[in-house]
């Protein structure tokens, strides 16, 4: 298998701007025929290089507030916390992180005061010490882990 040379990285650059251009703006792009453009993108999916195409979805209800609540804990672990936070409709991420924080709780909700009702019943629980909110402004770029 072949390393990438310059071509193929400029190209993956275009591509993963914009997925949906056509080869032959892709090609005077990268300054090859369109032929050969082809071949390299068609090269570089079979070799799993390109896993796919997707579209890259903006935000779809502008009235959703996003939080960021990053908690300390007083002691771990915290399953039953975790347990409690699970049956929060608004929390759609919690992630357990190593360092001066404990968990990194990702919360969606309809208005303020959905927000607000979370992060207080969580700020009053018991096991945890110390919480902070972030309010996302505006997701820059947004992927899929995997």
């Amino acid at each position: 298998m072949r390393e990438l040379d310059a071509i193929d990285r400029e190209i993956l650059t275009i591509l993963s701007r914009d997925a949906r251009i056509a080869v032959k703006v892709l090609a005077a792009r990268v300054g090859l025929s369109r032929s050969a453009t082809s071949e390299r993108v068609t090269n570089l999916e079979k070799r799993g290089v390109i896993r796919g195409y997707r579209a890259d979805i903006g935000e779809i209800n502008a009235n959703i507030i996003r939080a960021i609540l990053l908690v300390s804990l007083k002691r771990t672990p915290a399953n039953q916390l975790l347990d409690l936070l699970a049956e929060q409709p608004e929390v759609r991420r919690v992630s357990s992180v190593s360092g001066e924080l404990d968990l990194i709780v990702e919360i969606e909700a309809s208005n303020i005061d959905g927000l607000n009702r979370v992060r207080d019943w969580l700020a009053a629980h018991e096991t945890v010490g110390d919480l902070t909110t972030s309010i996302v402004l505006r997701r820059n770029i947004d992927r899929e882990m995997r």
